[in-house]
Order: structure tokens, then C-alpha cells, then sequence
């Protein structure tokens, strides 16, 4: 499925500016088509001068006409002449008679979509609706009402409101939830039954029409969350178009204002409704639990580092030369791991931008293994991208051991040595190569060393890769680890 954008770029010539409006409307396209009682659909001119739907909303408030999505199709001749008309004439154009459409009779409506401040159309939507639907009872009239007020601004260039543009959609009200209409001076002139329900769990059971919105936030609202909350008194004045919850009691009521204008004016507003109490309170359990999560990362980072250091003081109370070596060795496995948990107790996700592990632990292995040599400074090439905890802990274990040995065994009679860590990343797979620029590898060794037992065991166990050993093309020793992502996307849904 194409986004609108990618179907902009591939078949219409629309500037970016024109293309981000649109954009936003599409994110208030399901409001509108909710309120209206009907399908939406967005036409854009294509180069070759037809119409191609660019988006298409089907209300969860009625009966849907399109069956089949249309979006990236052309412009059929049933609608084709009414738009064409909409643009032309710049204003909203709507048959006396009524549409056929795949045996389904419609009352089709198209309207001119203007960007703010500019003169000309730069789109068009066409409303959908269904002859036989019958829609005469109070709250449809009050939603239909609604869209016309939205229809009119959308054809004067003044919805949607770019502020909204960041705004946060997760709890956000949608127009069956609870919708409450209200004057220029923020008097209710209408609420839903749902609305009506909201506040009546607040503690609020009186007649609303007649009353000032701010007024009844007052009567059951917080007076500390009242003054806590500056935006809240804006929004249920219908002064602002943005979006609060609002608290009385153990109840969270998201409330979203939508100002209606007219030639600039403000003549009321609708408010939109939903209790997000359940929500609102996951979210702070999840909060809670991630916070939780990253104090126990940081908790294990700063024992392991403990025991590194512990192992610090231990390696400079021996005079064995075998059992330093071995202590540092050690040492710098557990530093390894602690890299990934501190990673992972600075965010919230239970995944690690292992291209930040590999430029921390690379140079560290180096360091503590070229002790006493020369300095070797790892260079690193490619992305490793995220990968699950489970995944970045044993793959963190094995570069570290790599580089070491690269630089203990590979360069130990080199003066000027190299280390170079490369991945690429692809859809299937990940392959991470460690190659140096020394003499080349003995094949007699290999498998021999405590690390490399680690390494295998790890690679094969822990990520279920493959590893081998061969000569490099200039000479030295190349390290290459396969990693099919296969198995970390089963696990985890990693891509």
C-alpha cells in the first residue's frame, strides 16, 4: 500500500508545502468522515490531467459505501466530471440527484481542499453517503452540522490546524466516543448521550445545554488540578484546538476542542470526549514497570563493574603472570556485558543500538589486551543496528574476544597493526567480519584457547550463527560470524 506522498510523487506535481497539508488533514480524515455520517475519499490531480484517490476514511458511524479500497486508483467517470467542477469553481459542489455506484445509490458531495492563505484548490474530498440510511434522530443531525461547519473551513483554508501536528493520538477522542457542541461563548448547545456519560461518572447528572462548559469542569473537576492545568479552562471554552485530559475523582476524560470558524471568525466550537481512565492507568503501570526494568539495568551494570573492579584489586595482589592474565581476561568479559545493560538502562525498549556497544567495547578490549605493546585502535565499518538484550549481551562477549585475540595473537610481533570490525546489515541477515593485518592464521590453533571455546559456544548457542576462520586477501586474519535474523525476529520482531 502506498502512502499518500509516494502516490503525490508518482502521479501528481504538488509542491511540499501542499503535500504536508494534506498530509494533515489525513490525520483528522477519520473525525471528519465519522462526523458526516458517511465515506471520505481525497482526489489529487494527476500529471496527465485525471484524478487519483490519495486517501479514503470510511465512517465507523454508518454504513460504508466502498466495499473495495480506491486509494492509488483513478478517478472513475462517476465522480470524475463533479470534481473536476469542484476545482474549477472553488467552491463545494453537490448533485440535486442522486449517484449510482456499484448498484448503490449515494448523495455524493465534493469539496474544494484550500491550503491556508493560498487562492486555489489544491485537492479535492468527495463525501459519500448512502440514500437509504436514515438519519433524522438528534445526534445525527448535530454530527452531519458538525462536518458541514468542517467542510466549510476546509474549503476556506482554515482546517486542520498545523498545531496539531504533534499532537499525541494515543487515548485520542473520536467522535462516537462523546461529542458536545458549543457556542461562540462556550454555552453547551448539544451533547451526546456518550458525553452526557462521561460527566455523569465525574458527578455530574444534570442537564448540560444552557450551562457553560467551563462552569461544569469547575463544579466536578480538582480545584489543584484545575489551576494545574492551564490549557484545560481554553479547551472546554472551545477557545483552542488542542487536547487535555481532564481529572474529577478517579476519572480521566481526554478532551480534544476543535474551534469552528467562519470567514476567520470564531463562531463556536465541538469538543470531542472519551474516558481514558483504564488507559490512563496502564500507562502509569507500564511507566512504573519501564522504570523498574532501567533501575534494575543500571543496578546490574554498577555490580558488574563492581566485580570488575574487584577482579582489578585481585589481579594486582598476584605475582603470577598466568593468573593476571587470566584476571584481565575476565575482567574484560564482564565489562562486555556491562556495556550492554548500561545501554539498555538508558531507554525504554528492551533492545540495543549495537553500533554504540561495538564503538565502546572495541577500543577497551584493545587497550586492556595490547597492555605492554603497541596501541592499537580498532577501526569500525558498517551498521549493526538494534538488537534484543538476549542477542547484543553474547555478541558484545564475542567481539570483545576477537579483538583481543586479534591483537594478542594476530599483532603480537606486529609494530604498526590494524583492527578492523565490519557488519552489514541486510533484511535476512547480519554478518559481523573482525580482521587484522598480522602474519595470517595458524590453522593447528584454532579451537585451542579458552576464548575461542567461548566464542564458539556462544556464536552457535547463544546466536545460533556460524563462524570461520580464514586468511585474509593482503594477508593477516579475518573473523566472519553469520547471524541469520530470521531467529531474532521469531523472538523478538526485530527487523
Amino acid at each position: 500500500m502506498l502512502t499518500l506522498a509516494e502516490i503525490v510523487a508518482e502521479q501528481a506535481d504538488m509542491a511540499p508545502d501542499d503535500v504536508e497539508w494534506l498530509q494533515d488533514l489525513v490525520r483528522e480524515g477519520q473525525i471528519v468522515a465519522d462526523l458526516s455520517l458517511a465515506d471520505i475519499a481525497m482526489w489529487v490531480r494527476t500529471k496527465d490531467g485525471s484524478w487519483v484517490a490519495v486517501a479514503l476514511f470510511r465512517a465507523s458511524t454508518a454504513s460504508t459505501v466502498f466495499y473495495r479500497d480506491i486509494v492509488g486508483t483513478r478517478i472513475s467517470d462517476t465522480w470524475d466530471k463533479l470534481v473536476d467542477e469542484c476545482e474549477r469553481r472553488g467552491t463545494m459542489v453537490e448533485p440535486t440527484e442522486q449517484i449510482w455506484f456499484e448498484e448503490t445509490a449515494t448523495l455524493v458531495r465534493a469539496i474544494p481542499i484550500r491550503r491556508r492563505g493560498g487562492a486555489n484548490p489544491i485537492a479535492v474530498l468527495t463525501r459519500h453517503a448512502l440514500v437509504s440510511d436514515n438519519l433524522t434522530n438528534r445526534q445525527a443531525k448535530a454530527f452531519i452540522e458538525s462536518a458541514e461547519q468542517i467542510y466549510s473551513m476546509i474549503a476556506d483554508g482554515d482546517f486542520p490546524d498545523p498545531s496539531q501536528r504533534d499532537s499525541s493520538k494515543l487515548g485520542a477522542p473520536r467522535a462516537s466516543d462523546g461529542l458536545i457542541k458549543l457556542d461562540r461563548d462556550g454555552t453547551v448547545t448539544y451533547a451526546s448521550p456518550n458525553a452526557l456519560s462521561s460527566f455523569n461518572r465525574m458527578g455530574y447528572s444534570a442537564p448540560m445545554e444552557g450551562m457553560g462548559l467551563a462552569e461544569v469542569a469547575r463544579l466536578v473537576g480538582n480545584t489543584e488540578e484545575l489551576a494545574a492545568n492551564e490549557m484545560l479552562p481554553m479547551v472546554v471554552s472551545g477557545r483552542v484546538p488542542w487536547q487535555t485530559d481532564f481529572k474529577a475523582g478517579p476519572i480521566v476524560i481526554a478532551v480534544r476542542g476543535i474551534p469552528l470558524t467562519q470567514s476567520g471568525e470564531r463562531i463556536g466550537a465541538i469538543l470531542l470526549l472519551r474516558d481514558v481512565t483504564e488507559l490512563r492507568r496502564q500507562e502509569r503501570e507500564l511507566s512504573s514497570k519501564n522504570a523498574t526494568i532501567r533501575e534494575i539495568h543500571h543496578r546490574v551494570k554498577n555490580n558488574l563493574q563492581t566485580v570488575a573492579s574487584l577482579l582489578r584489586i585481585q589481579s594486582r595482589r598476584t605475582k603470577s603472570t598466568e593468573v593476571k592474565d587470566a584476571i584481565a581476561q575476565a575482567m574484560r568479559r564482564v565489562e562486555s556485558i556491562a556495556v550492554v545493560h548500561d545501554a539498555l538502562a538508558t531507554g525504554l525498549a528492551q533492545t540495543v543500538d549495537f553500533d554504540e556497544v561495538a564503538a565502546r567495547v572495541s577500543p577497551l578490549a584493545a587497550e586492556v589486551a595490547g597492555t605492554g605493546g603497541p596501541t592499537v585502535r580498532p577501526t569500525i565499518e558498517g551498521t549493526f543496528g538494534d538488537l534484543p538484550s538476549e542477542f547484543a549481551t553474547p555478541l558484545a562477549i564475542v567481539l570483545t574476544e576477537l579483538i583481543t585475540n586479534a591483537v594478542e595473537h594476530g599483532l603480537k610481533d606486529v609494530t604498526d597493526g590494524t583492527v578492523t570490525v565490519r557488519a552489514e546489515r541486510a533484511a535476512d541477515h547480519l554478518r559481523v567480519s573482525v580482521s587484522d593485518n598480522g602474519p595470517g592464521v595458524d590453522a593447528s590453533t584454532i579451537g585451542q584457547g579458552l576464548g575461542t571455546q567461548i566464542i564458539r559456544t556462544l556464536v552457535e548457542n547463544e546466536l545460533s550463527a556460524t563462524i570461520a576462520w580464514s586468511r585474509g586477501e593482503s594477508g593477516g586474519t579475518v573473523v566472519t560470524i553469520d547471524i541469520p535474523l530470521r531467529y531474532i525476529a521469531a523472538a523478538k520482531g526485530v527487523k
